[in-house]
């Protein structure tokens, strides 16, 4: 049955995380969302046209954070949706070293500010996580999940 194009849904959105953790702390964002409320969520974003996964987490980590991070291993990869079945996210989160903070640039738009949070704070702002990847990466990340970044690959020319 050929559905009309009113009736297909999106194909699922490929976002990046970064996962980002130094003394303790978890690196993430306060940001707006599509509604304009004020969300939690880790350094991430949509993949672009003719980059590789990894390109796309060091861009998006100092996009939003201004933070310079070397990716070490993937923590996973997530499929989420929203309730209403709206859209589809592929989701893959890359644990990142923090490298080097770009002190006085400018963060993407919509980013309010960057934090530094416990697992602790995190779960206590949990009503405000842009979606339930936030946390569950935090927690994979904590329970030892770590793959090798060579499963990532990119063929690009």
């Amino acid at each position: 049955m050929i559905m009309p194009s009113s009736a297909i849904p999106d194909r699922p959105r490929v976002t990046v995380a970064a996962i980002v953790e130094r003394d303790g702390r978890f690196l993430f964002v306060e940001e707006r969302d599509n509604q304009g409320q004020l969300v939690i969520n880790q350094p991430a974003g949509h993949l672009e046209v003719g980059e590789s996964l990894i390109e796309a987490v060091i861009r998006e980590a100092v996009e939003e954070t201004a933070w310079h991070v070397e990716p070490t291993s993937l923590v996973g990869v997530y499929v989420w949706g929203k309730a209403d079945r709206s859209v589809t996210y592929l989701r893959v989160a890359v644990a990142a070293d923090a490298i080097l903070e770009a002190q006085g640039q400018a963060l993407d738009e919509g980013i309010e500010r960057v934090l530094w949070l416990t697992r602790a704070e995190l779960l206590a702002r949990q009503a405000q996580h842009r979606s339930p990847l936030v946390l569950q990466c935090v927690d994979d990340y904590l329970a030892g999940a770590r793959h090798s970044l060579d499963i990532l690959k990119a063929l690009l020319s």
